[in-house]
């Protein structure tokens, strides 16, 4: 079941979950912004939320096309995060890695055009194993990309896992920087975690480890 205090936008042409999740003194933090801008600023000013952290589980398009518009509210005090490992999918330089990529996994790169927004902006905090930023302590899970991560909440028992693990799956290996074998290790370690932990997933429905493991 969706916490009632998560609020989930699914955008863009993929289905992505976009997850907003409050932080306390009426800001949120923004976890993969995906697309479709207007839908999640909606959801913000529906919910009287302000975006103090844009959170990035990976680099991939399908999760970070709307961050321009949402840095845009409040560049000065909106801080993005994104692992080391997945940072140049940000900045002046990233259209070619997004084309890269894109082409990769669709077979043309021309999609890209339609939903690019402008160079995107820099990460504002690079993160690693261990960091902790909000409420959350940052989990390194490499394997669907060379930087993927999970947003764990412990207090709360929460858990956003990006394309790491969904609801009866995980995330595919084939694009640049992904390792199938890598990724098991990652899934692995999920495994080993608290049955109870609600997951958020980048795509598709919510569960549980419990569920994920058995």
């Amino acid at each position: 079941m969706l916490n009632k205090n998560i609020i989930q936008v699914v955008v863009g042409p993929i289905a992505t979950n976009c997850w907003i999740y409050p932080t306390g003194a009426g800001e949120a933090a923004i976890i993969d912004p995906g697309d479709d801008a207007d839908e999640i600023i909606d959801a913000l000013e529906k919910h009287s939320l302000v975006p103090k952290y844009i959170l990035l589980t990976h680099g991939h398009f399908d999760h970070i096309c709307a961050v321009p518009e949402i840095k845009r509210i409040n560049p000065e005090t909106i801080q993005i995060g994104i692992h080391d490992l997945d940072s140049k999918y940000l900045g002046s330089d990233s259209y070619e890695v997004h084309r890269q990529s894109i082409k990769a996994a669709m077979g043309i790169s021309s999609i890209l055009d339609l939903y690019w927004k402008g160079d995107l902006p820099p990460a504002d905090i690079l993160l690693e194993e261990g960091s902790l930023v909000g409420p959350f302590s940052v989990l390194h899970l490499p394997g669907h990309s060379q930087g993927s991560v999970a947003f764990w909440d412990k207090q709360a028992g929460v858990l956003f896992t990006g394309d790491t693990l969904f609801k009866d799956g995980y995330g595919r290996t084939d694009l640049p920087g992904g390792n199938e074998a890598v990724l098991f290790e990652s899934l692995k370690r999920l495994c080993a975690m608290d049955p109870g932990i609600n997951v958020f997933p980048g795509h598709g429905e919510v569960t549980t480890i419990e569920l994920e493991r058995s």
